[in-house]
This record gives structure tokens, C-alpha cells and sequence, in this order.
């Protein structure tokens, strides 16, 4: 009998981060399955099946650049052209990964996929996890996260693809529901994160607004992550013994 429970143990720790993963994915599920129903929308009407959206949204799953992809693939662009637009648009996820290396290489075989993973949204819902419930694997509960995610992404994709031809509806401006949800995101964030996560939310807030004035609109992003991460680096031991002290 006590042989039974330890085996039936591992199977019952898997349901718990299943479940703590799925629960900390819905806000990301409400949003990715309009967007990715958009994206297949967009591309079916450009020419695309349902099978260029599966496959684009699981082996790319860039999330705005998909939307860019669209009009590149309908005007022919070249290969190079292509992924220097990439590098632009999606460059901001590198300042991603270069913040959770380390928590990612717990996951051990999951690393690449955690990585791959880390969108936006993502990394947004990783950044509000301070401690795990009682036997679950923080590792392997974040690797759920970013699947559950994908999951919704190519679930909306494909949907959106398939039933294009049978909602007349006009979907413009859709897309800024993707910013609509990171914001969301970002305030839960700062509501329940304690001491000086308010200090770092109004820090990038303040990076972006003044490096939207200087670039503008299409050029700021990046600036304004490069400002942030050199604001946040020279101030590491401040915020670094905030969280030496909440653990």
C-alpha cells in the first residue's frame, strides 16, 4: 500500500503544476486565442490555409511579427529583407532570455523549449511568480506555462483560418488586444508584487515614453529596452537585495 501512494505521488505532483500552470495561463488563453483567430483570419484571406497557419504559428509563434509575416509573404519579400524585419520587431526577446537563463536551465531538457516560448505575455506571467504551491516543480511548471501558451497561439491560428469564410465579421484593430493584454498583465504585476516593483514598472514606463518622444512610434522599442536594462544593471544591488530579502 505505502509502495503505491509513492508511485502514485510523482503522477499527483504532475496534476498540481498541470493545473497551477493552466490557471496561471488564462489571461494569456483569453487573449491568444482572439489574436491567433486574427492572424488565421488575415492569412487565410491572403491566399494561406489552415495549414500555413499551424505550421507558421508552430514553428515561427512570433506573435506580431506573424501579423508582419502576412503582408511580407503577400508582397514577395525577400529572405534577408525578411529577417532583418524580424530582428526589429522581435528583437526585445532577447532582453527576455537574458533574464531568466538561469531559472530555465532547471528545467534541464525543457531549457530550448522554454526559451522558445518566452513571448511577451510569457515572460510577463513568469515575471508574477515569486513562490510555486507545495510539490510543484517551479521549473516545470513555467515549461508548462510557455506550452499551455503555444497551445492557445496555434489553437486561435488555425481556428481562425478554418472559420474565416464563415464570420463576416470586421476584425479591425483586433490586433490591439495584444497590447490591451500585456498591460493587463503588467498592472496585475505591479498590484501584487511588494516593495519596488512599482519602482521598476514606472522606470520602463519612463523609457519608453522618452524614447518614443526621440525615435518615435516605429523605432523606440528597442531603445527604450536597451535604457531600461542599463538603468536596472546599474542599480542591481538595489533591486538585487529587494529580492534577496522576499525570499
Amino acid at each position: 500500500m505505502k509502495l503505491r501512494k509513492r508511485l502514485d505521488l510523482p503522477m499527483e505532483n504532475k496534476i498540481k503544476e498541470l493545473r497551477y500552470a493552466i490557471v496561471q495561463s488564462v489571461p494569456v488563453m483569453l487573449g491568444y486565442l482572439f489574436l491567433g483567430f486574427a492572424f488565421g483570419l488575415m492569412l487565410n484571406d491572403a491566399g494561406y490555409g489552415f495549414w500555413w497557419a499551424f505550421f507558421i504559428s508552430l514553428f515561427v509563434y512570433a506573435g506580431s511579427m506573424q501579423f508582419v509575416l502576412v503582408t511580407l509573404l503577400t508582397a514577395g519579400a525577400s529572405l534577408w529583407y525578411t529577417l532583418i524585419m524580424t530582428l526589429f520587431v522581435n528583437g526585445r526577446h532577447m532582453f527576455y532570455g537574458l533574464s531568466y537563463i538561469e531559472k530555465f536551465k532547471a528545467g534541464g531538457w525543457r531549457y530550448p523549449f522554454m526559451i522558445f516560448t518566452l513571448t511577451d505575455e510569457t515572460y510577463s506571467v513568469n515575471s508574477s511568480i515569486l513562490s510555486v504551491p507545495k510539490n510543484v516543480d517551479e521549473a516545470k511548471a513555467r515549461f508548462l506555462i510557455g506550452e499551455l501558451d503555444h497551445l492557445y497561439w496555434i489553437l486561435g491560428s488555425v481556428l481562425g483560418s478554418l472559420l474565416s469564410q464563415l464570420i463576416p465579421i470586421d476584425f479591425t484593430g483586433i490586433d490591439f488586444s495584444m497590447t490591451a493584454l500585456f498591460v493587463v498583465i503588467f498592472i496585475d504585476l505591479i498590484r501584487n508584487q511588494k516593495g519596488k516593483a512599482g519602482i521598476i514598472g514606472t522606470l520602463g514606463i519612463f523609457c519608453g515614453i522618452l524614447c518614443l518622444l526621440i525615435f518615435g512610434a516605429d523605432k523606440f522599442l528597442l531603445p527604450s529596452l536597451i535604457l531600461t536594462v542599463v538603468l536596472l544593471s546599474s542599480f542591481k544591488g538595489y533591486f538585487g537585495a529587494e529580492r534577496s530579502g522576499q525570499k
